[in-house]
């Protein structure tokens, strides 16, 4: 589905990724794991179209995106949970996420995709009113992975979404993402906790300093001696 080939990017002058190349196949759930200022989330904002890469090809379904702006990427079918929500907090959860159903296959089929947002997410249902801002940081995550989902997209991205919760939050949301993953969407993850996410993925990337380290299905991952010891303490 979503493929990537030898891609840079980075922030004018600043590289910081380098000959970056993964794939994502239909359906499955893979992770990008790695310290912080690695490139995680260089590389998610390079996927969703919010920086230029400076080198490379990404393609969606065997199609270029690379050059597309950030509203197209969402209309060909990638949503973007962004690190720390970016939710608009003065607005109310019902209001963010009719935000995310603006592209035209999330206001085709707008009513459904609340429904189902709703049913993964009662909580946000009784809070449709209220101001998001105002939410818990957990109910903050949920109304942001929510707001992502109405686009009805392809494949979702979420950047580092157990950030500032926790562990019984934590908990939570990796539950969610099992129950998304169980109906078939397909799901890129950048995540710090390794252990949890490697518990959720079928595959993952290691990056280090900008390039991928290493690679393997999560089982291979979890009996890797550099996973253990530079990110477990094992």
């Amino acid at each position: 589905m979503l493929q990537l080939r030898s891609v840079s990017a980075g922030y004018g002058s600043f590289r910081a990724l380098f000959d970056i190349s993964l794939d994502v196949r239909d359906g499955e759930a893979v992770g990008v794991i790695g310290r912080n200022v690695a490139g995680k989330t260089t590389l998610m904002r390079a996927i969703s179209g919010l920086i230029p890469i400076a080198s490379g090809e990404m393609r969606l379904d065997g199609r270029s995106i690379a050059d597309l702006p950030a509203h197209r990427v969402v209309e060909k079918g990638i949503a973007h949970v962004p690190e720390n929500r970016r939710l608009f907090p003065r607005l109310t959860v019902a209001e963010n996420l009719r935000m995310g159903a603006y592209v035209t296959t999330g206001r085709a089929y707008f009513d459904q995709q609340l429904a189902h947002v709703y049913d993964l997410f009662p909580r946000l249902k009784d809070r449709s009113s209220q101001q998001a801002g105002t939410l818990s940081g957990g109910e903050q995550q949920m109304c942001a992975i929510a707001r992502a989902l109405m686009s009805r997209p392809k494949i979702l991205l979420m950047d580092e979404p157990s950030a500032g919760l926790a562990p019984l939050v934590v908990e939570q949301v990796f539950d969610l993402v099992q129950r998304i993953r169980g109906e078939g969407l397909t799901v890129l993850i950048v995540e710090q906790n390794v252990q949890q996410v490697l518990d959720v993925v079928d595959r993952a990337y290691v990056i280090e300093v900008g390039a991928v380290k290493l690679a393997g299905t999560s089982a291979e991952l979890k009996d890797s001696t550099l996973i253990r010891q530079a990110y477990m303490g094992l």
